[in-house]
């Protein structure tokens, strides 16, 4: 009987704990709040996993490009050969080094010859050595020779001739007549400008 009255009671407290346990209200909550289970889209979230079973190129379990749509390279169009220049950009040789010209100094001196004049006794012809604007000798190349013409062509000499004759000394035709060749005195002069004309 003590038996049987423990029985009864261990069941009775059983049940009781049961529909306590059942009946309260952070439990049921608890319960109701627990979400469904969902399977799991591989793809993100907002990506219907429905979709991406139908699209081409994925593995219709997993959602993952299959290997042949992977390995394939993407396709675009080669480049051209392009033979323009970007604009705006401009190509510029580098400068040569000046030329220099290596050209001899022209002397200053030099020998100008006068026109030959010929008289009764013979030809006269003088040159000038002119430095710069300064006539700095004078040589006559031919003067009438043979008997008494060879005393006066060397008297005439004698005056106007060389570095310190009467030439250099006035630089100009304008010469004193030599006394005894006076033909002789005016063909020089006359020689002697025409030097002088093409030197100055």
């Amino acid at each position: 009987m003590r038996r049987a009255l423990l029985a009864i009671t261990g069941l009775a407290a059983s049940t009781t704990a049961l529909v306590v346990f059942k009946g309260s209200p952070g439990t049921s909550q608890v319960a109701q709040n627990l979400p469904t289970a969902q399977p799991v889209n591989p793809s993100g979230a907002g990506t219907d996993p429905g979709a991406l079973a139908d699209a081409p190129g994925t593995d219709p379990a997993g959602g993952t490009p299959t290997s042949s749509e992977s390995a394939k390279p993407s396709t675009s169009p080669k480049p051209g050969k392009t033979t323009a220049r970007p604009s705006g950009t401009r190509t510029t040789k580098a400068p040569s080094a000046p030329r220099t010209t290596t050209k001899a100094p022209q002397s200053t001196t030099r020998r100008v010859t006068g026109n030959g004049f010929e008289n009764e006794y013979g030809y006269v012809q003088v040159q000038i050595v002119v430095s710069g604007n300064r006539i700095v000798e004078a040589v006559a190349l031919s003067l009438p020779s043979g008997g008494e013409s060879d005393i006066h062509s060397g008297d005439v000499r004698n005056r106007y001739d060389g570095r310190g004759g009467e030439v250099v000394q006035k630089q100009n035709g304008n010469l004193n007549t030599v006394s005894g060749a006076t033909e002789t005195s005016n063909s020089y002069k006359q020689s002697l400008r025409s030097a002088i004309e093409q030197a100055f």
